[in-house]
């Protein structure tokens, strides 16, 4: 469990690091989230789901990927409900801000389902 987690501390640290450095010094302009927004949220989120799948796990193993499925909706729906003063506010140009979120969103996706199946597979 605790190299899991630091293994994700890591890894959000270095999402974050290289985020920072492309939008800082290749992506001109302003962007509608500042990127430790996007970051705490995802960081929180993927936090939550990975404890969740690592406890159902412990007592429920046969679930583990019914869990995973059904945790990824409902970030995909947390998402949404993030996005919606982005989809109210009067942008010219959405399109950068969404890629800015989405990028890392599916990064830290990624990262979720190889612990998920690292957990199915240690069974």
């Amino acid at each position: 469990m605790l190299k899991m987690l630091l293994a994700f501390l890591a890894f959000s640290i270095t999402v974050f690091a290289c985020h920072f450095i492309i939008t800082e010094n290749f992506i001109a302009g302003q962007f509608f989230y500042p990127l430790w927004q996007i970051h705490a949220f995802l960081f929180v989120a993927t936090a939550i789901i990975l404890l969740l799948l690592r406890l159902i796990h412990r007592h429920f193993p046969d679930k583990t990927g019914f869990l995973f499925m059904a945790l990824s909706i409902l970030k995909m729906a947390f998402s949404v409900v993030f996005f919606l003063p982005l989809m109210k506010a009067d942008v010219a140009d959405p399109v950068g801000d969404v890629l800015n979120f989405f990028i890392p969103y599916f990064l830290f996706l990624t990262f979720e389902a190889v612990a998920a199946v690292r957990l199915i597979n240690s069974r």
